[in-house]
Formats: structure tokens, C-alpha cells, sequence
């Protein structure tokens, strides 16, 4: 039963205010972190604006390129892809479900063989069917790396068998992608190159949405992405925001897992952190898309405010706020020096930038809790949370720099809290004679700056603050865009250390064809444990964020998939 159904039942049957448990409902009010694992203030109520405000703006809202978390959760309006995940607290938000297509697919060809049936009466904004090309069209643009980079590109790997297709842009061949066929506009066909127990995961990303060519404009198709959802996206200005308003050929009958409660949506770019917290503490604002937690003055309100933080919701999210080292830039192609960083950082200072404990707990590795193959390994005893200098000093003595030496820090300017642990990563490096400059930039930019390696050369940069939630909930989906050497690009890389380690990428490759999930853990526990190894990151901090809600919202729920709060199911329970 997907959210829409959970509402009914609960508004009819259900009664009490006894505690939140997980995937259950919390009627007619909230209690602190209830949201973590039970809907809040649960309603079918339409009508309304629904306020979202943000510190940056998104990376892009083309579903081929758009990687953010807060942006996969701004897709949920206006994308639809074969299988999606249901609007469901906890662990039952983690089961696929079908979303185009009719059923979950008949698989073949011993695990290399996915075939869907569509739904009917699945229209474009504009009225025209969907059909099965739409959706390989969609598939065939993710191949464009030239002209859509710095998405997710996990299907290159599925579904290129030789062919080295370069897109529907330079494509010559009418056959197109051969190893996606389409027999009929309501069947399609998936050909792998190995079996891929992930695959699924990666159809539900949105660059396996449908796009209707003739309206496809390539680089530009991201400032009117045309709509498969509820809703379709208006008057989009980079760095001001754009409102999504209804769909009028979206039918609910074909959508299980989309509520559409309001009737329009406005997302909102400010330079203000503290400005968008007092915007949500006034009631002028319903939710901070970015959902990296509220500021240090708005967290000392809410946390000293009763009312106020029984609308807040804390839950540990499938993401590590890390700091990446470079083995490409000098002197961290020696893994000694590597080593010296991860002994000199403060785990407990990096928490505090973050806003203490209410951030989260110390990482000791690259692996959530959350994330099957996740352990207690700690090469480095980061569990301490505290530097030490001598084990620092040491390592840099091995690696032929004992007295230190320069780099740059990257970090988002967009981003506060990264910024506070660049400068908490600067104090602690320097008392080890690391000396290092913070390099900071526009978030929205982070394919083409931070995302370029040439970039990354160019200015020295060999520490990156940066974050990673899991794309989807294996190892695979946590670790392997970080770690897997072939996936490095020119542009929109999130591969920051450029490792290209042979036993790394063989264990990723043993993991995606092994057909029992147990199997694929043991996998990346070992690819984990080389990770810290090889110190390649700094784990920091495995996120939470203390995030304010506009009392007024209903259906107030923590995705584990995204790691916030599903925005696609919000209503307003004033209907204003």
C-alpha cells in the first residue's frame, strides 16, 4: 500500500496518539524526528502553494544531468520512469515499484534480458502518448556526454555492448541504441552486457525518463524539461528559481505513487542561510530544499523551543559529508602524505562545523551504517574524533615532506557548512605544517569546476569538501561513482581522487554480477576497507540534519531513498 492509500486508511481507521512507529502514521500533529520514520499529519486535502526556498540553485533540471538529492526529489513532480520507489517511511521506501510500466519486468537470458509492458493512457504535458521510444529516446541522451554531462551515468555500463553509440545527436544509425529495442510504443526491451543485479536501481534514475524528441533542444532542454508527472516546470531563471504549476494531461488513474496535492509549487534561490531559517521559523516558507539542516542561530531557537521542535526531523541519512584527497595532485599521489591528512583532521571539529551532534556521528569509513557490507572498520581510529599529531607527523616524514607543505582546499560557497569544515580542516593541518588554502565555489557548478579534473590540476586542489548519499541502497550505489576508476570524466567527475585501482574495480564488477545481495556486501566491505587503505577519503561526518517543517504541511515523511523529505507527497493543510 503506497502513501495515498496509507493516508485513506489511517483519516478512516485509525485513532490515538500513541508513538510514531516505523512506516506507520502520526495524525493531527507532530513530535520531534516523528517524521524519521511515520508520515506526519497524514491528508488527502488539494489546494495550495507549496513554498520551497533553497541556498543554491539546482544543478540542472534536465533528468539526464540533474544528480542532486533535493533534485531527484524535485523530479518526483514532474518525471516518471519505468519503476520508481513508493512514497513509503522506512524500509518499505526501498522496494522498486512499477511506475510507467504495467508490472516489474520478466527477466531473461540468464539476468541480461529485461522486458516491460507500459501502462496506457500515459501523456507528455502537451498531450502526446508516451510510448516505449520516448523512454529509450530518454536512455539514448545519457550517452550525449558531450552535450548533457555531470549526470548519473550508470547505464553507459548497462547497456553498451560494443557499440560505443555517442547519442541521438551524432547518431547515424536509425536503429539507434541497439541494445534497447522497441517491438511496439507499449513494449521495450533491455539488452544487458553482463547481468547487473543494480540495473533496476539505475532505471529509476531520471535520465531513464522519457523525453519526447521534437521537443528535445539538447543543452537547452533544461530550462523547460517537458513533463511526464503532475506537475510541469514554469518560468525557470538560473539563480532565482521557477514555479511548477499542474499538468493537465497527467491522469491519476496511471499514478500509484504520486499524491499531486498541491495545485502549484515555488522553488526559491537565496544567498541567505540564516534569512531561509527565518523565513520557515515565521511560517512564511514551508521547507528548505536542500535540507542540509537549519543554521546554528535557528538551531538554538528550535532546540530551546518545544513547539518548534516538535516540527523538525533528524533521521541519519545514506550519506557522508567527506573530504576527498586527491591522488593526482601533489605530494597526495604518495599515500603516505594521504595518510598524515587523515591522522591530522579533527573528526570532532568537522562535526561541530556541521552543527554537532545533531549532524551526525563520526565516520570511521566510507560506508554507512544503513548500507549492507557497512562495519566498524577504523584504520585510523577517527572513532576518537580528535587529531593526532604525532601519527601525522609521522607519515609525512614517510613521504618525504617533514616539515609540510602546500595545497588548496575546495568547498561550496552555497554551502555553509562546508565551508565551516574547510576551515576547520585548514586549522587542524596547519598545526602539522600542512598549509592550505580554501578555494570556494558556486555549488551549482560543481560538474564543471571541482568535477573537472584539469580543474582540480590547474588549481592545485588537492582536498575536496564535498558530500555523497547513496544513489540507491547497495554498496554499489554508495561507493561506486566515488571509487571505480573507469567512470572518471572530463566534466561533471565525482571520482575526486581519481583512483583507478585494478583489485578496486574487479571487486565493483565481482559485485554487480553476484545475484545474492550477501554476496555483493562481502564484496564492498572489502572495497571499503581498500578505500580507507589507500586513504583516498576523509570520512567526516555520516550526515543527519536538524530540518525544519512548516507545521501547516501534511504528509510530512523521511525518504531513506533520497535521505529528506519526500517532497512529492506534501500537502497544505490550510489549502492557501
Amino acid at each position: 500500500m503506497g502513501l495515498i492509500g496509507a493516508i485513506a486508511l489511517t483519516t478512516s481507521a485509525c485513532g490515538g496518539s500513541s508513538a510514531p512507529k516505523t512506516g506507520g502514521t502520526t495524525p493531527g500533529g507532530s513530535s520531534f524526528n516523528a517524521a524519521a520514520t511515520s508520515i506526519v499529519n497524514p491528508s488527502t486535502k488539494k489546494g495550495g502553494t507549496l513554498k520551497l526556498w533553497s541556498t543554491q540553485d539546482v544543478d540542472s533540471l534536465d533528468p539526464a544531468i540533474g544528480y542532486y538529492a533535493f533534485v531527484w526529489d524535485l523530479q518526483r513532480f514532474y518525471t516518471r520512469t519505468l519503476v520508481q520507489y513508493p512514497s513509503k517511511p522506512g524500509k518499505d521506501g526501498l522496494v522498486l515499484q512499477p511506475d510507467l510500466a504495467q508490472a516489474m519486468p520478466t527477466i531473461t537470458n540468464d539476468g541480461k534480458t529485461y522486458t516491460f509492458k507500459l501502462k496506457s493512457g500515459l501523456k507528455f504535458q502537451d498531450g502526446t502518448p508516451i510510448t516505449s521510444k520516448d523512454i529509450k529516446y530518454g536512455i539514448e541522451r545519457v550517452f550525449a556526454q558531450d552535450v548533457l554531462p555531470n549526470g548519473p551515468i550508470y547505464l553507459l555500463s548497462d547497456l553498451d555492448e560494443g557499440q560505443k553509440y555517442p547519442g541521438p545527436y551524432k547518431d547515424k544509425d536509425p536503429a539507434g541504441l541497439k541494445s534497447v529495442q522497441t517491438p511496439d510504443d507499449s513494449t521495450i526491451v533491455f539488452n544487458l552486457a553482463q547481468a547487473n543485479s543494480d540495473f533496476l536501481n539505475h532505471l529509476a534514475m531520471g535520465g531513464a525518463a522519457p523525453v519526447e524528441q521534437s521537443k528535445d533542444d539538447g543543452a537547452n532542454y533544461a530550462k523547460h524539461p517537458v513533463s511526464s508527472g503532475p506537475y510541469e516546470v514554469e518560468n525557470y531563471v538560473a539563480n532565482k528559481g521557477f514555479d511548477m504549476v499542474r499538468n493537465p494531461n497527467w491522469d491519476q488513474s496511471t499514478d500509484s505513487l504520486r499524491t499531486a496535492l498541491p495545485d502549484k509549487i515555488t522553488f526559491t534561490v537565496t544567498s541567505n542561510a540564516d534569512d531561509l531559517d527565518s523565513r520557515l521559523l515565521d511560517g512564511s516558507i514551508d521547507l528548505d530544499a536542500g535540507q542540509r539542516g537549519v543554521q546554528t542561530a535557528a538551531q538554538g531557537k528550535i532546540l530551546t523551543n518545544p513547539s518548534l521542535k516538535a516540527d523538525t526531523v533528524d533521521a541519519p541519512a545514506a550519506t557522508i559529508r567527506y573530504i576527498s584527497i586527491q591522488t593526482k595532485v601533489a605530494p597526495f599521489d604518495n599515500v603516505d602524505c594521504r595518510k598524515a591528512v587523515e591522522y591530522a583532521i579533527s573528526g570532532s571539529d568537522q562535526q561541530t562545523a556541521r552543527g554537532g551532534k545533531w549532524a551526525g556521528a563520526l565516520a570511521t569509513n566510507m560506508l554507512p551504517p544503513s548500507i549492507p557490507g557497512s562495519d566498524n572498520y577504523d584504520p585510523y581510529n577517527l572513532a576518537a574524533g580528535q587529531p593526532q599529531i604525532a601519527q601525522a607527523k609521522a607519515e609525512l616524514a614517510k613521504c618525504g615532506k617533514p616539515n609540510g607543505f602546500s595545497t588548496t582546499i575546495a568547498a561550496r560557497s552555497t554551502s555553509p557548512k562546508d565551508v565551516k569544515q574547510a576551515v576547520a580542516a585548514q586549522a587542524a593541518l596547519k598545526a602539522v605544517g600542512i598549509n592550505a588554502d580554501i578555494f570556494q565555489y558556486d555549488g551549482s557548478q560543481s560538474g564543471s569546476t571541482v568535477g573537472s579534473p584539469d580543474v582540480m590540476h590547474s588549481k592545485n586542489i588537492g582536498l575536496n569538501v564535498f558530500g555523497w548519499g547513496s544513489d540507491y541502497p547497495t554498496g554499489s550505489g554508495m561507493l561506486s561513482v566515488l571509487i571505480d576508476g573507469r567512470l572518471i570524466t572530463k566534466s561533471g567527475n565525482n571520482n575526486f581522487t581519481e583512483v583507478n585501482d585494478p583489485q578496486i574495480n574487479g571487486w565493483i564488477d565481482d559485485a554487480a554480477k553476484a545475484t545474492d545481495p550477501a554476496v555483493a556486501a562481502a564484496d564492498y566491505t572489502k572495497i571499503n576497507h581498500r578505500v580507507m587503505d589507500l586513504a583516498l577519503y576523509f570520512p567526516g561526518v555520516v550526515e543527519q540534519s536538524l530540518n525544519y517543517y512548516n507545521p501547516r504541511l501534511t504528509n510530512v515523511y523521511f525518504n531513506q531513498q533520497l535521505g529528506m523529505i519526500d517532497f512529492s507527497t506534501l500537502g497544505l493543510s490550510d489549502g492557501k
